[in-house]
């Protein structure tokens, strides 16, 4: 596992808190309200997010990336659909704060998160990211995810039609 931040304040991953719940909130609501990264309209609730970390119980996980600031973003794998034959599918989601873009924290909690996810037996990671998102597209590919596909118009939010891009990952 990534360490914590150390003294220097370099930033690290580590599984989420209850504590660290109003920090998540508060990013993915920033991303609810001025983006479409994300095709939720209104931001979920904190007892939403306190479910959803609940639920991270292994195959799941919930992660944050913090430095001597807190919590500057978040990951979390969770089923990809509940049929059985999936079972070794994830899905992953990935943000963060406005002022943590461009410092190598999405890489950091990636790193974490896929190495998690191998460790469970997990075989296929999936990821969707609306369109146009250069630096959300270039995260997955660096990971080594690549393009399983655009869906076109399927999302339609702050007054645009919206395209998705399905990223896929085989981790043995």
């Amino acid at each position: 596992m990534t360490p914590p931040p150390g003294p220097a304040g370099a930033p690290g991953v580590r599984a989420a808190r209850v504590e660290d719940l109003a920090a998540v909130q508060a990013i993915y609501a920033e991303q609810v309200r001025t983006s479409t990264s994300t095709f939720d309209v209104l931001p979920p609730s904190l007892e939403d997010w306190a479910g959803k970390l609940a639920a991270t119980l292994r195959p799941h996980h919930f992660l944050v990336a913090i430095d001597d600031d807190g919590v500057q973003g978040y990951a979390y794998s969770s089923a990809y659909r509940p049929r059985p034959a999936y079972a070794a599918t994830r899905e992953t989601s990935i943000h963060l704060a406005p002022r943590a873009r461009g410092r190598g924290l999405g890489r950091l909690l990636y790193d974490e998160l896929l190495a998690r996810l191998r460790a469970d037996g997990a075989h296929v990671v999936l990821a969707v990211v609306a369109l146009p998102n250069p630096a959300s597209r270039a995260l997955h590919l660096a990971c080594g995810f690549t393009s399983a596909g655009v869906l076109r118009e399927v999302g339609h939010k702050l007054d645009t039609w919206v395209d998705t891009e399905f990223f896929q990952l085989l981790l043995d």
